[in-house]
């Protein structure tokens, strides 16, 4: 198998994972420096400074954004750095950011031709310019970052074709291609400041975002100071705390006392809903919206009994998203039919919904019987998880408990464990036959969601997958038709065409049972009383410069 799948998918799975590390958190900050005594001591919130402080537990690996593939990097480079195409606030409506307008494509679909802002300036003073722009690009590919197959894998050139406009050249027509543009690594950097070379990244950020990182920052407070040269709408305030606590008991205990003006992340499931209970009391505010994060089971198609297409419909049908959310979540997740999730209204497609329902014991009896099982020859099956993450289990045993309760004597889960980071390492060797795994996409469209999912690069009905995002999903699931439609929907520059091949594929995601959807999260932000221009934004990124006193 080509290392390039399983790398994306292991880089993929840690970016999202931090979001449940502590059972249910969202996280978008971070901690620098390393080695030195973490502290719980609250951020001086300054009151009439201006500035606006925000609590939190995370922590990242990295600013460099040619490196940066983490959840937890996404918000700061958000706003410390701009892209050619962003988003539409409240939406996922593509519009031009350091770009004027959306690019002028050839007929062949694979020359992008960008015209870009002028009278932009870098931190350092230094002037944007489309040489710039092709420095940024090019050094997000060739620095050879975690990342850098997002852009590698499609790009075949980057030119400044004028002092301010980009000609950018694709390997094969990428109809989603503006929106990959809109991911938070692919911003533009001063030259001044980075060099182009594999691994040479850097500890600093110097772009053109509304904020810049202050020179006096910590492991225990960072600080980002409003950009007076910024070129857009300015920020509400003068600059941003971030205060980082060493537990989510810490930053509830800090926030309760208003230590801090805003909480957003690591904060568990009985801290969420019990700031969400109080919060007319404790005089807070609570902002609540839909992750474009979602878990879902992938069944391994080569091995029995699930090489029967029967039994993985069985499976489809006897889960009960509901009682997964309620029970599990307390309703701090939404039940999802598809993997293209709720997030993308246009493209999504409830087609488990339709085919199986939630809990459906009789469709799941009748699949059963059509695969030979019975109480006198039951199904047994192993259902895997991630030991390191509390709620994986949590929503392991509860599909445990409902199969046995709705199909005891015929279906029978055995609930197996292991780490994260070994798991990754084995999905593509075809150890387990059925994971419990989350998702994060790279930027909002339905092909993010399809392609890493479905796409086969080479193997066969009989053999399965051998080369491809299957096989590293675990799955091994191969279909020619599938295929053929992921490449159509990527030439295709008609939305409307667009759909109707994303609507066929999920049809079939229904049918053959790769993998199941469970459920999409949701993400939560406290802000104190009098705390006003908060944003949760469909991509999962909080825009600061909104957010005044």
């Amino acid at each position: 198998m080509s290392h390039k799948y399983l790398a994306k998918f292991a880089q993929r799975q840690w970016r999202f994972m931090g979001k449940f590390l502590s059972l249910f958190c969202i996280c978008c900050f971070l901690a620098v420096s390393c080695g030195q005594k973490q502290s719980t001591t609250p951020a001086n919130t300054g009151t009439n400074t201006g500035r606006i402080s925000i609590g939190t537990t995370a922590k990242i690996r990295t600013l460099d954004p040619a490196d940066a593939y983490e959840v937890a990097a996404a918000t700061l480079l958000h706003n410390l750095g701009d892209r050619l195409y962003t988003y539409e606030s409240g939406t996922t409506d593509l519009k031009p950011q350091l770009a004027t307008e959306l690019p002028k494509i050839s007929k062949d679909g694979l020359t992008y031709t960008i015209p870009l802002r002028q009278g932009v300036v870098f931190h350092d003073g230094e002037p944007f310019n489309a040489a710039a722009m092709e420095f940024s690009l090019k050094r997000f590919i060739e620095n050879q970052g975690s990342p850098s197959v997002l852009l590698s894998d499609t790009v075949d050139s980057v030119a400044a074709t004028g002092e301010y406009e980009l000609t950018i050249k694709l390997k094969k027509p990428f109809a989603a291609f503006p929106d990959l543009l809109t991911f938070f690594g692919a911003c533009a950097v001063s030259p001044k400041a980075y060099e182009i070379g594999a691994g040479k990244f850097s500890d600093k950020f110097v772009g053109t975002g509304p904020y810049q990182l202050a020179l006096n920052y910590s492991n225990e407070t960072i600080k980002l100071d409003a950009f007076d040269r910024y070129w857009g709408e300015k920020p509400a305030n003068k600059g941003i705390d971030i205060q980082r606590y060493t537990s989510p008991s810490n930053l509830y205990n800090g926030f309760r006392t208003r230590a801090v003006d805003v909480a957003f992340q690591s904060l568990d499931l009985d801290q969420i809903a019990d700031l969400q209970k109080q919060a007319g009391s404790g005089g807070w505010q609570v902002l609540e919206g839909r992750s474009n994060g979602i878990y879902y089971l992938t069944l391994n198609i080569k091995e029995k009994p699930l090489d029967n297409v029967a039994v993985r419909q069985a499976l489809a049908a006897i889960i009960d998203r509901t009682q997964l959310q309620e029970r599990v979540f307390r309703g701090q997740v939404e039940p999802l039919h598809s993997l293209v999730p709720l997030t993308l209204p246009d493209a999504y497609k409830p087609v488990f919904k339709d085919q199986y329902g939630d809990g459906n014991a009789v469709k799941a009896h009748e699949a059963l019987t059509k695969a030979g099982y019975s109480r006198s020859n039951p199904l047994r099956l192993e259902l895997w998880y991630r030991s390191n993450l509390t709620t994986d289990g949590l929503a392991a045993s509860t599909i445990k408990a409902a199969v046995q309760q709705k199909l005891g004597g015929v279906m029978e889960i055995d609930l197996k464990s292991v780490e994260s980071t070994t798991a990754y390492q084995n999905l593509d060797k075809g150890i387990y036959p059925m994971f419990l795994l989350d998702w994060s996409p790279d930027f909002l469209d339905p092909d993010n969601y399809i392609q890493p999912f479905m796409d086969c690069v080479k193997g066969s009905a009989a053999t399965g997958c051998e080369d491809g995002s299957t096989k590293a999903q675990g799955s091994f699931y191969y279909n020619e038709r599938v295929n053929e439609l992921i490449d159509k929907q990527r030439q295709e520059q008609n939305p409307q065409a667009r759909q109707k091949i994303f609507s066929e594929l999920q049809d079939i995601l229904a049918k053959d049972v790769p993998f199941i959807p469970l459920w999409e999260g949701k993400e939560y932000l406290f802000a104190q009383k009098g705390i006003e221009g908060l944003r949760l934004e469909p991509t999962q990124r909080v825009p600061f410069w909104t957010i005044k006193k």
